[in-house]
Order: C-alpha cells, then sequence, then structure tokens
C-alpha cells in the first residue's frame, strides 16, 4: 500500500510557490472573478474602457483646460492618460487584494487551498482590465506619432512587473490584516484617495522638485512614482516634436538607479507582505 500523503497544516505550506504549483487554480479564480464582476452588466468589459475614459476627461477638464496644464505640458492629455493608466492598475489591484480574503469567506471556510491565490486573482483580472486600458494609450500615442525604441518598451515591461509585485505584496499584507481589524480596507480606501496625487499623474515632476528641493529623492522612493515616469518616457516623450524635447526634462538615472530601486524596494515590501500573511493565514477560517 503506498504510503499516504503528510498532510499540510494551513498557513505552513510554501506561499506563492504554492500559487504556482497550483495555477490551474488560478485560472479558475481569475475567470471567477471576471465573470462575477460582470454578471448581469449590459456592457460588460467595456466598463475597463468607459471608467478610465471618464476620469481621464475629468482630470483633463478639471487640470488641462480650467487650470490650463497643458499649456506648459505638449500633449498633455497623452502625457494625463500614460499616468491614469499605470496608477489605475496599481489602485485597483490593491483594493480588490485587500477584500479577496473577506470576499471569498465562504469558500475559504469550507476547503483548504492556497490562501495567497485569492490576492494574486485579483491581480491577475486587474491586469487583464490593464490591457485593454494600455490598447487604447498605444492608439492615441500612434495617432500623436509615437515612436518609441525597443528599450522604452522593454523597460515599460519592467516598470508594470514592478507594480504587479508591488501590488501584490501589499495586497496579501493587507487582505490578511483585513481578516482579523476590517478597518484595514477603509485605511487601503483612504490610501488609494492620495495615490494619484502621491505620483506625477497629473502634474510635472519639477513642480515637486522646487518645493522639496534636496529632499526630492524621499518623493522618488515612491515606486509608482518611478513607474508613472517610466510611463510618460515611453508613451509621452517619443510623441514629442524635436523643438519640444528640448523644453521637458525627466528625472535624471529614472532608469540606471531609481528603476532598479524600486524593483528592490517592491521586492522587500513582497517578502514583508507574504511573511505576514503566512503568519495569519493560519486561522483565516476561525476569524471568517
Amino acid at each position: 500500500m503506498a504510503q499516504a500523503e503528510e498532510l499540510i497544516k494551513p498557513g505552513s505550506g510554501r506561499g506563492l510557490l504554492d500559487v504556482y504549483a497550483n495555477r490551474f487554480l488560478l485560472k479558475l479564480l481569475v475567470r471567477k472573478e471576471i465573470k462575477i464582476r460582470y454578471r448581469g452588466s449590459a456592457l460588460g468589459l467595456l466598463w475597463s474602457y468607459v471608467k478610465p475614459l471618464m476620469q481621464f476627461l475629468i482630470y483633463f477638464v478639471a487640470l488641462g483646460i480650467f487650470l490650463n496644464l497643458q499649456h506648459g505640458t505638449p500633449n498633455y492629455a497623452i502625457y494625463l492618460f500614460s499616468g491614469i493608466v499605470f496608477v489605475n492598475f496599481f489602485t485597483e489591484s490593491l483594493g480588490n487584494a485587500t477584500r479577496s480574503i473577506v470576499d471569498n469567506r465562504d469558500l475559504i471556510r469550507k476547503i483548504y487551498l492556497p490562501r495567497e491565490l485569492f490576492p494574486v486573482a485579483t491581480v491577475w483580472v486587474s491586469a487583464a482590465h490593464f490591457l485593454p486600458q494600455a490598447a487604447v494609450l498605444v492608439g492615441a500615442c500612434l495617432i500623436a506619432g509615437w515612436t518609441p525604441s525597443i528599450v522604452q518598451l522593454l523597460v515599460v515591461l519592467a516598470a508594470f512587473i514592478m507594480v504587479s509585485i508591488l501590488a501584490t505584496g501589499l495586497g496579501l499584507l493587507f487582505g490578511a490584516a483585513n481578516v482579523y481589524f476590517r478597518d484595514s480596507e477603509n485605511l487601503v480606501d483612504m490610501i488609494l484617495m492620495i495615490v494619484t496625487w502621491a505620483s506625477p499623474v497629473l502634474y510635472i515632476w519639477t513642480m515637486v522638485e522646487r518645493v522639496m528641493g534636496q529632499w526630492f529623492w524621499v518623493y522618488q522612493l515612491n515606486p509608482l512614482t518611478v513607474g508613472v515616469e517610466v510611463f510618460h518616457w515611453a508613451f509621452w516623450y517619443p510623441t514629442l516634436d524635436s523643438d519640444q524635447m528640448p523644453l521637458v526634462t525627466l528625472p535624471p538615472d529614472l532608469v540606471g538607479v531609481w528603476l532598479p530601486l524600486a524593483f528592490c524596494i517592491s521586492l522587500v515590501i513582497l517578502f514583508v507582505g507574504q511573511l505576514v500573511f503566512r503568519r495569519l493565514a493560519i486561522h483565516f477560517a476561525q476569524e471568517l
């Protein structure tokens, strides 16, 4: 008789490695999340276009036209939309990952499966919503004369991976904390309210540099700041004419220094989030 497999106590698995081992379950969860979100919806996945488009129009009219920020920023519409697309992916990922464990309480109470599957699945769902927005951004850039380099496209991919790691780490951390302290969800909502203003999405980074002076490096420690500027460098900057490029500047050492540093910060947050999640996941079923 074959020896029975050793039972694994919940919370004592291999963490995110179990997500890869159970990638079939991850695929099922992603499909479930997408179907549930748009069940009974007339527009369905088209909401992925409508919501960011409405957000873009509000900001463009309020800031670009009323406050005349477009006057000092060439192709301000593309500058604005490229930052919004990037930040929206992060805010949707983190917000949904924070609620993922509580929202799946019925499933968690009934069977055991790697708990990390739920926050990771929400990040994948957000990535599915990011793709159509990115397609619209690319289309707008092509109309504006977009001529990117291979290096810029590869750096965009690196920035997307970086923010995915960041969202996963914070999602694990706050998703676990939300099981024990439901105030965590409200705290994350407050954080997401200021995320757009904490990165150079609506304004130029030089405005912050003039205010912070020698402490500007603290602002750049935010991985979202780095990611937004990478998207500006890859999508917005190549749409400028040769006579416009000298009028705008990008943060120095963006790709060579700040992007690798943002990667390191995101990996540290992922490690901390996974550590906290594994410690708290043992009693998820009882707390839920």
